[in-house]
């Protein structure tokens, strides 16, 4: 393991890592914006429409396990490289649906084509970065993920306003397919990319990876925070648009702008994030990541004006990042022998957990309203802050002991 970014091979790795996540984040969230268009374009409802956005991530959580193990044995960077191009053509199926059910399909096998790209992304920096350098190496990683979500919601708009919501899908498609088509290029020439290649005889099975991983006490605390870390955020994060777009009638794309001061607060903790570190600590990034999210909710829930909008989406977007940040970093360091299995196991975690909460979620806002939703998520999110943090000095002193009482 070398210095982060010291090697322009593994700098120019990490970059298309990061475009991948890019692509990957991206499809997680193409569907927010365009969440009333749906509903009216198949007449239903908008709780049955955003299963468009449940389906994919329950094809992201359940896909995760998989992709961990084998990436494993034949190797993360290829594996990635393989991911992308395949998501090209679930990408595609969306934009051809003919129905909400087969639009449902299509994202189903987009979720389980794009669920090894960003884990086992992190699970190859985790391989090749020493864990001193990791929180900052994976919160630079993250920009093409943050840029992801937003754009996502910000295509979807858009495109939803002008074109019809079909051509977002396409528009996408395309992306999938030029980034995978350079990552594979990248996997067959860069010697850093080829560096944390699979080992062929990593030959245990999936089941016996995960209970690996889950016989962990501390997997199993980070992989329960981050699946409640999904519910709590992303869960209701996915009927803002619609919230916006009913309450103050503006336009799906405005809606999908506004939500782009999301991914500026995660830019803010990127650009600091050695800061935020040093001065903070993992523990202390853990309970203030919680708080903002906290603050962020319960003024959504209250506002009267939509002006309030991009200044809480930003405050949401520092505050996740902090925590969630945080947790990815603690993830690559589960159980190092099956790094790959472990950080899929989180990423299936945090993704069934958003499964969940916009389960959840869709039915507060259809029969309780939206200000019940964020107000819900603004009671619980700063408990969980507040609990990891707590778990995280526990741990660094469960961790610092032996080494003290060491010769």
């Amino acid at each position: 393991m070398t210095t982060p970014f010291s090697d322009p091979h593994r700098t120019r790795a990490i970059l298309l890592l990061s475009m991948a996540a890019f692509a990957s984040a991206a499809s997680m969230r193409i569907c927010d914006a365009m969440l009333p268009a749906l509903a009216e374009h198949f007449s239903t409802s908008t709780a049955e429409a955003s299963h468009v956005v449940s389906f994919f991530a329950i094809a992201y959580g359940l896909l995760q396990a998989f992709f961990g193990t084998l990436g494993d044995r034949i190797g993360k960077y290829r594996l990635i490289a393989y991911c992308t191009l395949a998501s090209t053509a679930g990408t595609l199926a969306a934009a051809f649906a003919g129905s909400l059910d087969w639009l449902v399909v299509a994202r189903f096998l987009s979720g389980m084509t794009a669920a090894g790209i960003i884990p086992l992304s992190m699970a190859w920096i985790g391989d090749t970065v020493a864990y001193e350098h990791r929180q900052a190496t994976l919160a630079r990683f993250l920009g093409g993920q943050i840029l992801g979500l937003v754009s996502g919601q910000f295509i979807s708009g858009v495109f939803t306003d002008t074109f019809g919501w079909r051509w977002a899908f396409a528009f996408l498609a395309t992306i999938f397919l030029g980034v995978g088509w350079r990552v594979l290029r990248e996997a067959r020439h860069n010697p850093s990319a080829q560096h944390a290649a699979g080992n062929p005889l990593v030959r245990a099975s999936i089941l016996t990876q995960v209970g690996v991983v889950l016989a962990t006490p501390w997997a199993r605390v980070v992989l329960v925070t981050v699946f409640i870390e999904g519910m709590l955020v992303f869960g209701p994060m996915a009927f803002v648009p619609t919230f916006l777009h009913t309450r103050f009638s503006l336009a799906l794309t405005t809606a999908g702008v506004m939500m782009m001061a999301f991914g500026a607060g995660g830019f803010l903790y990127i650009v600091f994030a050695r800061h935020f570190v040093r001065r903070l600590g993992e523990p202390g990034l853990a309970g203030v990541g919680g708080v903002m999210l906290a603050l962020a909710w319960l003024i959504l829930a209250t506002e009267n004006h939509w002006a309030w909008t991009p200044f809480l989406t930003f405050l949401a977007g520092l505050g996740f990042y902090q925590l969630h940040n945080t947790l990815q970093t603690n993830a690559t360091q589960m159980a190092p022998s099956v790094r790959g299995t472990a950080v899929s196991l989180f990423a299936s975690a945090f993704f069934l957990g958003q499964s969940l909460g916009v389960f959840v979620s869709s039915h507060i806002f259809s029969n309780l309203g939206a200000e019940t939703l964020f107000l819900v998520a603004a009671t619980l999110i700063p408990v969980l802050g507040a609990a990891f943090s707590w778990r995280v000095r526990l741990h660094h002193r469960s961790v610092a002991a032996p080494a003290k009482s060491t010769p």
